[in-house]
């Protein structure tokens, strides 16, 4: 009985004394919390203000996207992970100060790789029949960014909001009158990049706030902020529990670099000459009608895996090879990863066919026959020489483009492009040229034997004339 009496002392004692040290660590780590946060340890307002933003915005995002299953759901998995890896960023900065530039750099590599998975996804589905509520996503999800961008952060993302319209009225004019759940979808989806800007104006109007007081923030107090569980509550909903820190790179990824531009294409500059040294592809050549040349080399759209730059040195870094792609698949011409080609013909053209080349470099290609559109897609230093199409041309996010009609198309669309050459015929004067975001475009005319260049104009001036704003072009002094 003494025996059991003196147990129950000592385990009495240790239990004190327990309770003293628990006491004791929990009030020095709430002190550090109230210091970072302000009030008792609680979350960050702009921690919460973002929670609200998960919570709406984006989860009746991820609720649409949902109801239009495939792609489309896979996708926004996707973009609520990026979202929940810059809620944790933001949970760092609320407790933590400002580390030197190059570590932020280090501890933004979670959310570059998320946009580059987002991105990467949509170029291994190209083939999608959703491919342009992929591509409203991918353009514009750079946004995610803007905690990177100083001094004015809010309208970086809206620029990003702006290359995402440009996909989603191309769904709305698709199933505007078809099936209103992609009305939703791009409501739903638009909004997040609206609201997300009034986030920052409130919050972050010069940039991200971070803390004045705490550890300088660096790897390891990342992923302790994400463990840790004894100064925050957790929020809803919560985030993935992380790994082991990486191996960061001291740069994050960026898009192509600035290099000069050289001289556009001689080739074109000859006229309809041009045709003279193009090489006629025979059918043996084809890899749509010679299934030998396919067993060969399958046409590749994406790595199967998401590929990051390297850590050592990511603007040198080589690019990942793609096997070139010349085929007919169903109604759709594939014309994707050419280099160095100023041969390519594309013969026994029909109506109903549309022609999709992507990612060409210093490349020629003939369409012969009449065809129903045309895109030219992330392409540099590239020449189009076609008869004529029922449709319209667009020319999309490419650089140095020279384009020739022969007979005529109604329509060609230039967004996003740095240099764009077009050569019209005599049928084709009547021809619409639109343009948005684009910049060194020319038209050239045929006169007397020759071509007479006309520049489509950049700059534009617009004022109020009592009732509507009246917008025109701005005189071009030469």
């Amino acid at each position: 009985m003494a025996e059991t009496h003196g147990l129950m002392e000592r385990l009495e004692k240790a239990v004190t004394r327990l309770e003293s040290l628990f006491s004791d660590s929990h009030s020095s780590g709430g002190m550090e919390c109230d210091g970072i946060n302000g009030v008792n340890g609680s979350i960050a307002p702009y921690v919460e203000a973002f929670d609200r933003l998960l919570n709406g915005s984006v989860a009746e995002f991820l609720r649409y996207s949902k109801i239009l299953e495939g792609d489309v759901k896979t996708h926004a998995e996707m973009v609520r992970a990026a979202f929940q890896a810059q809620r944790s960023f933001l949970l760092l900065a609320s407790q933590c100060q400002e580390p030197p530039e190059n570590e932020v750099a280090m501890l933004l590599k979670p959310i570059s790789e998320k946009i580059q998975e987002i991105q990467n996804f949509r170029e291994r589905n190209r083939g999608s029949s959703m491919f342009n509520h992929l591509s409203a996503v991918s353009e514009s999800i750079p946004a995610l960014g803007w905690i990177a961008v100083s001094p004015k952060p809010g309208p970086y993302v809206k620029e990003m909001n702006d290359a995402a319209t440009f996909y989603t009225n191309r769904v709305l004019k698709d199933y505007k009158n078809s099936d209103t759940r992609h009305v939703d979808w791009v409501k739903s989806y638009l909004n997040i990049w609206s609201e997300l800007q009034a986030y920052i104006k409130e919050h972050h109007t010069t940039g991200l706030t971070w803390s004045k007081t705490g550890p300088v923030a660096s790897p390891m107090s990342m992923r302790s902020v994400l463990t840790s569980s004894s100064c925050l509550s957790p929020p809803p909903p919560p985030p993935p529990p992380p790994g082991p820190p990486p191996i960061f790179d001291t740069e994050t990824a960026k898009d192509e670099g600035t290099a000069s531009r050289s001289a556009l294409f001689a080739q074109l500059n000859q006229g309809e000459a041009i045709t003279k040294g193009l090489r006629h592809v025979s059918d043996d050549q084809k890899t749509h009608k010679n299934p030998s040349l396919r067993a060969q080399g399958p046409p590749v759209r994406s790595p199967t895996k998401s590929h990051t730059p390297s850590p050592t040195s990511p603007k040198n870094s080589p690019q990942q090879n793609h096997a070139p792609v010349l085929e007919l698949e169903g109604k759709k011409w594939r014309v994707e990863y050419q280099e160095d080609k100023n041969d390519l013909v594309i013969n026994n053209t029909e109506l109903k066919q549309v022609a999709y080349i992507f990612k060409c470099n210093k490349s020629t290609l003939q369409i012969k026959g009449k065809i129903n559109s045309i895109t030219i897609d992330n392409c540099k230093k590239f020449g189009l020489v076609f008869d004529n199409v029922v449709g319209i041309v667009e020319v999309i996010n490419s650089r140095d483009i020279q384009i020739q009609v022969m007979g005529k198309v109604p329509t060609i669309s230039i967004n996003k492009t740095e240099g764009c050459h077009i050569y019209l015929s005599e049928e084709s004067l009547d021809c619409e040229i639109v343009s948005a975001k684009s910049s060194e475009m020319n038209i050239l005319i045929p006169q007397d034997g020759d071509y007479k260049e006309f520049p489509v104009p950049e700059q534009f001036k617009t004022a109020w004339d009592g009732s509507k704003l009246v917008t025109e072009p701005a005189e071009i002094v030469g």
